[in-house]
C-alpha cells in the first residue's frame, strides 16, 4: 500500500480512511463519546422493540413507525460505527472498495428511510390531533404497512444511484479517504473524471430527502399548532404543545447536521477538515441516541412498561407515571374532544 499515492487504478481493490485527519493522537479519546453513544443507540432501540413486541396495547400505528424508526438507527449506525471504532482503537484503516460502496450506500439509503419515517410519523401525529375520531379508520393496519412499504422502497431507489456512480468512475489519484467513513462526496471526489453527474445527482437527492420532507413536516406541524392553539384551557395546550415539542427537536437534530454536513461537503471549502467529518458523524450518533430516549422515555405508556420490565411489581407503586391501557394518541384526542374543536 506504500504506492497507493501515485499506483494508477481503475479499480481499486481498498480505499485507506484515515479517521479525523490532524487528530490521530486524539483518536481513542475521541472513541469514548463514540462508543458511549453507540452503546445508547443498541440498548435504546433494543429496548424500544422489544417493549412494543411484548406489550400488545402498543400494536398501533404510533408504535409500529416508532419500531421501523428503530430498526432503522440501528442499521443506520451500525453500518459505520464499528468500522470508525476499529481505526480509533486499532488503526484498522483498510476498508474493501466493495464495502466502501455497500457502506456509502446503506448510510445514504437508511437516511431517506429515516427521514420518510418522520414524515409519517408528522402526518400520523396530525391525524390523531386534528381527527382523533377518524383516526383509527384512517392509518389502519393495512395503511401502515403501506407507508411502510413506500418509505423503505423510496429511500432504496434514491440511494441505488450512489454506489452505481462511485463504481463506475475511474480512480487514478490516490486511495486515500480523509473520513472516518466511505461519504459519498468524500469518495467521488478521487476519481479522475468530470464528477457532475454524482455532485447533481447528490442535490437532486438532498432536495427530495430534505426539501420536500420538511416542508411536509412543517405543512403538518403547522396544523397541528393551529389546533393545539384552538384548545381552551391552557394545561390542554401546554401538554399537547409538550408532546409534540419533544418531538420536533429530534427532527431538527436530524435535518440540521444532514443539511449542514451535505452542504459543507460540497460547497465548505474553507473549513477545517476536521469540523466537517465531526459534523459528518454527529447525525450518523445523535439522533439515533435521541429517538429511544425522546420517543420512548417521554412516552408514558413505554416508559411504564420499562419500569414494570426490571421491577416486576405492579402498577400501583409507579401509579405516578402510569395512564390507561387508551395509548398516547387516544388520550390527545381526548384532549380535542374536550376542546371542541371542529
Amino acid at each position: 500500500m506504500s504506492d497507493s499515492n501515485t499506483t494508477k487504478f481503475t479499480n481499486p481493490s481498498t480505499f485507506i480512511l484515515l479517521g479525523i485527519p490532524g487528530l490521530e493522537v486524539a483518536h481513542v479519546w475521541i472513541s469514548i463519546p463514540f462508543c458511549t453513544m453507540y452503546v445508547i443507540v443498541i440498548l435504546g432501540n433494543f429496548t424500544i422493540l422489544f417493549i412494543v413486541k411484548r406489550e400488545p396495547s402498543l400494536h398501533e400505528p404510533m408504535y409500529y413507525f416508532l419500531c421501523m424508526l428503530a430498526i432503522t438507527d440501528l442499521v443506520l449506525s451500525t453500518s459505520t460505527i464499528p468500522k470508525i471504532l476499529a481505526i480509533f482503537w486499532f488503526n484498522s484503516r483498510e476498508i474493501n472498495f466493495s464495502a466502501c460502496l455497500a457502506q456509502l450506500y446503506f448510510v445514504h439509503c437508511f437516511s431517506a428511510i429515516e427521514s420518510g419515517i418522520f414524515v409519517a410519523m408528522a402526518v400520523d401525529r396530525y391525524v390523531a390531533i386534528c381527527h382523533p375520531l377518524r383516526h383509527s379508520t384512517i392509518l389502519t393496519n393495512r395503511m401502515v404497512v403501506k407507508i411502510g412499504l413506500a418509505v423503505v422502497l423510496r429511500g432504496s431507489m434514491l440511494a441505488l444511484p450512489y454506489p452505481f456512480l462511485a463504481r463506475h468512475w475511474p480512480y487514478c489519484r490516490t486511495n486515500i479517504i480523509p473520513h472516518t467513513h466511505c461519504e459519498h462526496m468524500e469518495v467521488v471526489k478521487l476519481a479522475c473524471a468530470d464528477i457532475r453527474v454524482s455532485i447533481y445527482y447528490g442535490l437532486f437527492v438532498l432536495l427530495c430527502r430534505i426539501g420536500l420532507d420538511v416542508f411536509f413536516i412543517a405543512l403538518s406541524y403547522t396544523q397541528i399548532l393551529r389546533a393545539i392553539f384552538s384548545l381552551p384551557t391552557k394545561d390542554a395546550r401546554l401538554k399537547t404543545f409538550g408532546t409534540c415539542g419533544s418531538h420536533l427537536c429530534v427532527i431538527l437534530a436530524f435535518y440540521i447536521p444532514t443539511l449542514f454536513s451535505s452542504l459543507t461537503s460540497r460547497f465548505g471549502h474553507n473549513l477545517p477538515l476536521h469540523f466537517h467529518i465531526f459534523i459528518a458523524n454527529v447525525y450518523l450518533l445523535v439522533p439515533p441516541m435521541l429517538n429511544p430516549i425522546i420517543y420512548g422515555v417521554r412516552t408514558k405508556l413505554i416508559w411504564d412498561r420499562l419500569i414494570r420490565l426490571f421491577t416486576h411489581k405492579g402498577t400501583t407503586v409507579f401509579s405516578w407515571c402510569s395512564k390507561s391501557e387508551t395509548n398516547l394518541h387516544a388520550d390527545l384526542a381526548g384532549d380535542m374532544v374536550l376542546g371542541h374543536l371542529p
